[in-house]
This record gives C-alpha cells, structure tokens and sequence, in this order.
C-alpha cells in the first residue's frame, strides 16, 4: 500500500512545514468564497466589472478583508512553497540564509504593496 506523509524536510522547521500546509488549506477555502462571491453573487452584466464596480464593491468591509487575507495566505504559502524547493538542492547554510532574507523582503514587499492597493482602492470609495 502506498503511504504518502507530509513532513518537514531538512532544514524546514516544524513551524514553517505547518504554516505551509495551513496557508494551503486556507487559499483552497478563500479561494471557493472568491469564486462563489465574484462570479455568481457579484456578476454584472458582460460579466466584466468596471472600475466604479470594483471600487463599489470594496466598500463592503469583509472584501478588503478577505482579499488581504487572501493576498497574505498565497504570498506565504509560495514564498515557504519555493523556499522547500531550494531546501532539494541542499544549500549551504549561507546561501540559505541569503534565500531566507530575500524571500522575507520579497514577501513583506508584496504584502505592504499589496495593503496599500486594496486600501487605495477602498478610499476611492469615500
């Protein structure tokens, strides 16, 4: 019988193995509520929103919400996702180190850029 386990490779922490299979499962549920909420609740007609649509619709508080969290959930789980993936190659724990501190940049970068659009666009609203 074949038998397929998730754990933590060498050099992971049980931490980051965690956070990776958490993020996961939350982009598959945020995802499915995107989904149902901007493709069948939030249609119009053409099935394209416009800019004044998409502003109108950001001032519902649970959607920046839900798309921030969304935002931070993928950037997390592929930033840990690609950081397993230079772990195969068995870096040195310089060159580990170097990745760990560019994928945190890159990663906190796009999240902050990320708050700024959704906030801008909420306050286009206002």
């Amino acid at each position: 019988m074949l038998e397929t386990v998730s754990t933590p490779k060498k050099g992971e922490t049980t931490w980051l193995w965690l956070l990776k299979i958490i993020t996961g499962a939350l982009i598959f549920i945020i995802l499915g509520i995107h989904f149902v909420v901007n493709h069948t609740l939030g249609t119009v007609e053409g099935g394209l929103l416009s800019y004044q649509d998409v502003v109108a619709y950001y001032q519902n508080p649970i959607i920046p919400i839900m798309e921030i969290a969304f935002l931070i959930f993928v950037v997390s789980h592929s930033l840990i996702g690609l950081r397993s993936i230079f772990l195969d190659l068995n870096p040195s724990p310089r060159a580990l180190s170097t990745v760990n501190w560019l994928f945190s940049a890159v990663g906190i970068v796009s999240v902050v850029y990320g708050i700024w659009l959704v906030m801008t666009i909420v306050s286009r609203g206002s």
